[in-house]
């Protein structure tokens, strides 16, 4: 293929980066699940492109590592806005368009990258579990002793089960380390496996466990793959905005595929 790429993580989370801005990197379904493939291509849990968009910074084309076009990834947002901040597109704030639609994100003097969410208007109850949609839509539920959990089973089991079968969903199990602090695993739907770190569920485990009823929360997600915090404000009916994702995004080498 001759394609020029670049590898990224946040929090272990990884990622190809290609630079589209030109259009002329056009990839079957085939060809990204094969770049993704951890034996035999470069690895990764997904591919995006960044291209062009009127009116703003970038656009972000995600797909799963099964290369199939995917919902938000909220690492992904992050570790976009890294490859386009390493790429020359220099910005104190960058906007962005994405498959669930526009998005603020900035680089702080500590290399922090913080992506603005969309808002969240519902948390839906249920027996022994809540459901998010924070751009990708999630499953949640509490358990004991994480470290422990049987993710992989359970998350697979849940994802396939004739409730969420035809459509899928991303599983998150959470442990209550503190009130302002979780430890989060997630089964992604498309990658069909439990990632390192999960943006989009991590940010949805967060707003599950809101410790401020009334005003702004501020919570540390520890994952697999490292640290992140979401930062948000809960409004007196329920729902959620000023949504940020925080947490670092690396480079981990660039070649040719």
């Amino acid at each position: 293929m001759n394609i020029h790429f670049s590898k990224y993580h946040g929090t272990g989370n990884d990622f190809i980066l290609i630079d589209n801005r030109e259009n002329t990197t056009l990839l079957t379904t085939k060809q990204i699940a094969q770049m993704c493939h951890r034996r035999f291509g470069i690895g990764a849990d997904g591919l995006m492109l960044l291209e062009l968009e009127a009116g703003y910074d970038f656009k972000m084309v995600y797909y799963n590592s099964d290369g199939h076009t995917s919902s938000m990834c909220g690492n992904g947002g992050r570790c976009i806005t890294r490859f386009a901040h390493d790429i020359g597109i220099k910005k104190d704030e960058y906007s962005f368009m994405a498959s669930d639609g526009p998005h603020k994100s900035w680089i702080d003097d500590k290399g922090i990258v913080r992506l603005k969410m969309k808002d969240v208007h519902t948390v839906e109850i249920h027996n022994t579990y809540e459901f998010v949609n924070t751009g990708s839509p999630h499953f949640v539920k509490t358990v004991n002793d994480l470290k422990s959990y049987p993710v992989y089973k359970e998350g697979n089991a849940i994802r396939n089960s004739e409730k969420f079968k035809a459509e899928g969903i991303n599983v998150n199990f959470v442990e209550v380390l503190e009130d302002d602090q979780l430890f989060v695993r997630t089964y992604e739907r498309g990658v069909e496996d439990e990632t390192f770190s999960c943006g989009t569920g991590v940010t949805a485990a967060a707003l599950v466990h809101a410790h401020n009823d009334r005003g702004f929360n501020h919570i540390a997600i520890k994952t697999l793959g490292g640290e992140l915090f979401v930062e948000f404000d809960k409004s007196a009916d329920e729902s959620f905005e000023n949504i940020w994702l925080c947490g670092p995004a690396v480079k981990v080498f660039e070649g040719r595929a």
